[in-house]
């Protein structure tokens, strides 16, 4: 739409139903550049994806003509499609219902990429349930635990 200005950057956290540890590291770039392009498609900006074996952190520059559920739905949707008919896994592959999404200012961005980009490193030091309930402290997001993800320590 002429005359329509915007910044909005989203991070999105999704989780591999049940936190199995199912994206392995021989091909989740494979995955990753292909939620990337379900981005792109979507004609939003997929600043990165990236993340270890049980989730994935999307870093997006999203535009006002796209719903926030309604992207991540895609995204999840059409990402497991892709893993299943790859054959990556032997059984059926699928993400958590739900989904994490925490906005910043551009004055953020360099941060949260490096901090997406060194996810591996990251979770040396820190598990993802530490990160998750982080993240909604930090944002002032209340939640109720049972309603979180399925945590498995």
């Amino acid at each position: 739409m002429a005359g329509t200005y915007s910044q909005i950057y989203l991070q999105y956290v999704i989780v591999v139903k049940s936190r199995e540890n199912l994206l392995s590291p021989e091909w989740r770039a494979e995955v990753f550049k292909y939620m990337s392009g379900i981005i792109t498609a979507k004609k939003q900006k997929a600043i990165i994806v990236n993340g270890v074996e049980d989730h994935v952190h999307l870093f997006v520059g999203l535009k006002p003509n796209i719903n926030i559920p309604d992207l991540i739905r895609d995204v999840k949707n059409n990402s497991s499609k892709f893993i299943n008919e790859q054959g990556y896994l032997r059984k059926k592959f699928s993400w958590q219902e739900g989904y994490g999404v925490f906005s910043y200012s551009h004055w953020q961005v360099s941060k949260i990429y490096n901090y997406i980009l060194n996810q591996a490193e990251h979770h040396r030091k820190k598990t993802f349930k530490e990160e998750y309930k982080t993240l909604l402290k930090d944002f002032e997001i209340p939640y109720d635990d049972k309603y979180l993800f399925d945590f498995f320590e």
